[in-house]
């Protein structure tokens, strides 16, 4: 196939696809359940207002949100899901209430009897009780006791009482996480109206807005058969897309190798412009994040045993688990974004072999950006947390509450600002080779596409405010979670290796750029509309639902032939003698093809199916997941790319084998001892006590804190202790080159 072609499908592929992300996103805005202007008693009590939930999304938020516990299945794992746990407090609550208006004790009744007062309590949850023309929810007398009972529940939880000492160490809540009653109240109105998304009928349907998640048969929430017909159906598409792939393949196959590598490495004698140099510091503050970003995902993991302290130091009155973690998942953004903007600006000027006017200074301009925004947004995170900034002033500068995008509102925007400026030194540079006509324009052109995305889709934060609908928000965030961290990412990180090779002499041009348009058309094909297996649950419509779990198992496509690339690699490894420098590099491309198998296709399509994924959305099932495929696939590859960088601006010298050696497979063996003895053992039998006994079980202290529980937790040491040496010696390595010791003789 001509690249005209591939080109006429990428534009197809894109243009419908986010067509329809945007259609059903304006579906999804009108459809979201309603937030009234009161909830009251059926006596005309006022329970809460509107203004209440919105204000107590806004104190979530502060103390961390998505890194405390969950709200509809998203957000972190050692405290529960709040939804879920309001959900099943609110119906046991509520069954002692029904028996005891008709003067019983529900607990002491026979089998019959409780029966009885079980489909009271579904009536009575699962009735949609909004009014549309007051713009009210109206509850019964029993249901506003059981609100007032929770209500004051988790004011003991949050805030000071002793007798709740023990489950905040289960869940790792600092004592006094909510200072001010007022605060704590509006924040338990805004658990109480998102549970009722949960259980609450759809107008004119006999499920709730979430597609009846969680998992509580209490209540009657179990899956809908929209869950299985489109389970199936993503799994028969998966098949046959996989069938015509390799079909494809099959009577595509062409020789990608160069008939004849080069005598000697074709970037020996490049040398690095000014701006290339500079990049060279941005490889050491990734460097120096990495290491922060380790250090607080042990603290994070070690949370999980010892909630309020780590190994006896009582951390949590300085630094709490909602801190540790979000600092954990953001330095992991931060330092992955960093290494491959940092190979961007170097390759640019490479591959056109123009350096632009002041180019250096714009790269060190947007350096200095870039440190003040990592260290503004963690500082502000930190005071956001602790409650020291009131609502406004941490949804600007503190912390936003969702899970990847918890940096402050002007830190995203500084982030955005600097984006722009990375995609502006990056045309600039790039200009005089687009303008040439030759082989190497549509790799060009998809790599200009590449950044463009890169730089804009982070925007799409951007779309909500402080206050904006839970569900929307979600719709937006995972815009940038999904599109722009696992998509346009994944594309530039394609198309960059294609320029790599191609450059080495190890490809052909044309091969190479059919590769990567098919590779591109494949991915994008499902990636986009892929979004949507995120908002299965997320009060969103069953449409959604059906094209999230169409789209998302088109995702696995391309992993089909991932074995295929990791051989490929392998023999370019070991193609001529020369490529032995480029060693370790391509052998991050090689864990990366690996990663993207285990951690994106096996573990990712694990989860992916929506009856799948009702029942096990938020476990540690979701942990493997993240690892695997975040640092596992973006991680080293971000590691990759650096080190190709590092091989270019250290041209003369060999590398010590043995230092780089031992951090890769440190690094990659560490990741997969914790991932398979540890979380993923975790989350099958969370898995399995969530279809047994309801979401909010395989959540629950009762269940996590057993002895099994603890000692599975425990055995992530040993993978978290290979892995911290491997990124260690990584550091070590990069520091080596430049003072000597992870250099060996010229070559």
């Amino acid at each position: 196939m001509t690249p005209k072609k591939l080109w006429s499908w990428l534009a197809t592929v894109i243009v419908a696809s986010f067509a329809v992300l945007l259609y059903f996103g304006v579906d999804i805005y009108r459809k979201i359940p309603p937030i009234p202007d009161k909830v009251v008693e059926t006596g005309g009590q006022l329970l809460y207002t509107g203004q209440d939930i919105k204000d107590g999304q806004n104190v979530w938020q502060s103390i961390g949100g998505q890194t405390v516990g969950s709200v509809w299945g998203h957000g972190a794992y050692i405290a529960p899901d709040w939804t879920a746990d309001y959900l099943h407090r609110e119906a046991s609550l509520l069954l002692e209430e029904l028996a005891k208006k008709d003067g019983k004790i529900y607990r002491e009744l026979p089998d019959e009897e409780q029966a009885k007062y079980g489909i009271l309590l579904k009536r009575e949850l699962r009735t949609n009780t909004f009014d549309e023309k007051t713009n009210a929810i109206v509850v019964s007398p029993e249901r506003a006791r059981v609100y007032k009972q929770l209500e004051e529940y988790y004011a003991k939880l949050f805030m000071g009482d002793s007798s709740m000492t023990k489950l905040r160490n289960a869940y790792a809540i600092p004592v006094h996480t909510i200072k001010d009653s007022s605060r704590m109240n509006k924040m338990t109105a805004f658990f109480s109206w998102s549970t009722w998304v949960c259980v609450t009928n759809r107008p004119g349907n006999d499920v709730s807005y979430t597609n009846n998640w969680p998992h509580e048969e209490l209540v009657g929430n179990t899956p809908s058969g929209s869950l299985f017909l489109w389970s199936g159906f993503s799994v028969l598409m998966l098949l046959t897309c996989l069938g015509i792939l390799v079909l494809y393949h099959a009577r595509n196959k062409d020789d990608e190798m160069s008939e004849k590598p080069p005598l000697e490495d074709p970037l020996r004698n490049m040398k690095p412009t000014a701006s290339m140099k500079a990049t060279l510091k941005y490889v050491w503050i990734v460097a120096l994040l990495i290491l922060v970003q380790m250090l607080s995902g042990v603290i994070t993991a070690h949370y999980g045993v010892e909630g309020s302290a780590f190994y006896g130091i009582p951390l949590d009155r300085f630094l709490p688990q909602s801190v540790s973690r979000s600092w954990h998942v953001q330095l992991a953004i931060f330092w992955i974004a960093t290494s491959w903007l940092a190979t961007g600006l170097y390759i640019a000027p490479a591959v056109s072999g123009y350096e632009p006017k002041y180019q250096k200074l714009g790269v060190n301009i947007l350096f200095s950006a870039l440190l003040i925004v990592v260290l503004g947004s963690l500082a502000g995170q930190w005071m956001g947390v602790m409650q020291k900034l009131g609502l406004v002033d941490n949804f600007l500068w503190g912390h936003q509450g969702y899970e990847y995008l918890e940096l402050g509102r002007i830190w995203q925007i500084l982030l955005l600002i600097g984006l722009l400026l990375w995609l502006v030194l990056m045309l600039r540079a790039l200009m005089p080779a687009l303008k040439r006509k030759d082989e190497n324009r549509h790799l060009l052109i998809l790599f200009v596409v590449a950044s463009v995305a890169i730089a804009l889709f982070y925007g799409a934060g951007l779309m909500y405010g402080r206050q904006t609908h839970l569900a929307i928000a979600e719709y937006w965030r995972w815009w940038v979670v999904h599109l722009w961290v696992e998509g346009f990412f994944e594309v530039f990180a394609t198309v960059v290796a294609g320029f790599l090779f191609t450059r080495l002499g190890l490809l052909r041009i044309k091969s190479a750029t059919n590769a990567v348009l098919f590779s591109t058309i494949i991915f994008l094909s499902g990636g986009i509309l892929g979004t949507f297996h995120h908002l299965y649950f997320s009060a969103t419509p069953t449409a959604v639902l059906a094209l999230g779990a169409t789209f998302s198992a088109l995702e696995i496509v391309p992993l089909v032939l991932i074995g295929y690339e990791a051989y490929h690699n392998y023999q370019l490894s070991k193609s001529t003698k020369w490529i032995k420098a480029y060693k370790w590099p391509i052998y991050c491309f090689i864990a990366m093809c690996f990663w993207n198998f285990l951690g994106a296709g096996i573990f990712g399509f694990a989860i992916n199916p929506p009856i799948a994924l009702y029942y096990i959305q938020g476990l540690n099932t979701t942990a493997v997941h993240g690892h695997a495929a975040l640092f596992g696939v973006y991680g080293i590859l971000g590691i990759g790319l650096m080190l190709f960088v590092l091989r270019g601006l250290y041209p003369e010298r060999q590398w010590n084998d043995k230092l780089i050696g031992w951090a890769f497979w440190l690094t990659n063996i560490g990741l997969l001892v914790m991932v398979t003895i540890s979380l993923l053992p975790i989350g099958i039998m969370q898995s399995a006590a969530s279809i047994k006994n309801g979401y909010w079980y395989a959540r629950s202290a009762e269940f996590m804190q057993t002895d099994v529980m603890h000692f599975l937790r425990w055995m992530r040491v040993p993978g978290d202790i290979l892995l911290a040496i491997g990124e260690l010696l990584l550091v070590v390595f990069i520091i080596g080159l430049k003072f000597g010791w992870s250099l060996k003789e010229k070559r």
